[in-house]
């Protein structure tokens, strides 16, 4: 290690998993610097070429993506400039600059028809042009850099920005029905869980004789996104709260534009293997995100 701090420059840190991560403590020798999308879009080559030259980082996590999962049924050009393109330009800006590159990916780049939890190497067929794109965002940086790891996550949450569990928390308040789709399967990840894995990952990587490649990475279990909701009710009941009747659904009861896979639950078994990381079971992390916002909601009531 030189007199340097190692920097890790993440783009999109305005995102849920990119703002955790810039807010996560790092081991001595380590400095964090992020970007987001006004100071570094990744659809334009030549600005991630210039931030990439300001802030000479060791390593780039590429926390930016286009993840309007419907919306790209009918932008697709949008998605694919995001998420294959970008992909794309910081995988080459990593490769001139001689960075390791993070790259994150998602469960839907596979179609749902396996029944148990998919694994690095099983084929991929992605259902929905957000899939593809993923998928494609995969290929284009597997082909441009050796110095690659691609982290697929599923089902993201975090305490601020869209997600499912914000929705289901203001739903809470609103309404005395509601309605999930219980046909669905995968895993609920907790956005400061993926970065506190990230920040170990790239802060041990010297330690690590093939450290390279597509990981799987999610909390611990699976659900549908209507034992989701049940699990987020429960968390307010427990505490007091008011909660509305839940209904349980199936996916032909709730059209919408882009399919999505019927059963995404990953295999992270590669990543513990490799690197020691077993994500807590996704009931914990989403219960202590409940707690954190609650919390948070109290000391704003009674300022």
């Amino acid at each position: 290690m030189t007199d340097r701090a190692r920097k890790i420059l993440v783009f999109g840190a305005g995102g849920q998993v990119g703002r955790e991560l810039i807010q996560r403590p790092v081991p001595a020798g380590f400095a964090v610097a992020g970007l987001a999308r006004a100071e570094g879009d990744i659809t334009d080559r030549a600005a991630v070429e210039d931030a990439v030259r300001r802030h000479r980082p060791d390593m780039i996590v590429n926390a930016a993506a286009y993840t309007a999962v419907d919306k790209a049924e009918s932008e697709p050009d949008r998605a694919f400039a995001a998420n294959e393109d970008g992909a794309r330009h910081l995988a080459s800006a990593a490769k001139d600059a001689g960075a390791v590159l993070v790259h994150f990916s998602t469960d839907y780049v596979f179609d749902g028809r396996k029944s148990d939890p998919y694994v690095e190497d099983d084929p991929v067929a992605p259902v929905s042009a957000y899939g593809r794109s993923k998928e494609a965002g995969e290929r284009a940086v597997r082909a441009t850099t050796p110095r690659h790891i691609i982290l697929r996550t599923a089902w993201i949450y975090a305490a601020q920005g869209h997600n499912f569990l914000r929705t289901m928390l203001r739903l809470a308040g609103e309404r005395d029905l509601v309605r999930v789709v219980a046909d669905q399967e995968g895993t609920p990840t907790c956005a400061a869980d993926i970065a506190d894995a990230t920040l170990k990952i790239l802060t041990s990587l010297p330690d690590r004789k093939e450290p390279f490649g597509t990981f799987h990475l999610t909390n611990y279990g699976r659900t549908t996104w209507h034992g989701f909701a049940q699990a987020i009710f429960g968390c307010l009941a427990r505490r007091g709260e008011r909660i509305p009747r839940l209904e349980a659904i199936t996916t032909a009861e709730y059209p919408t534009p882009a399919r999505r896979p019927a059963m995404s639950a990953l295999d992270c078994g590669k990543i513990e293997c490799a690197y020691g990381i077993r994500l807590r079971p996704w009931e914990a992390a989403a219960a202590e995100t409940i707690d954190t916002m609650l919390a948070a909601n109290m000391e704003r009531g009674a300022a």
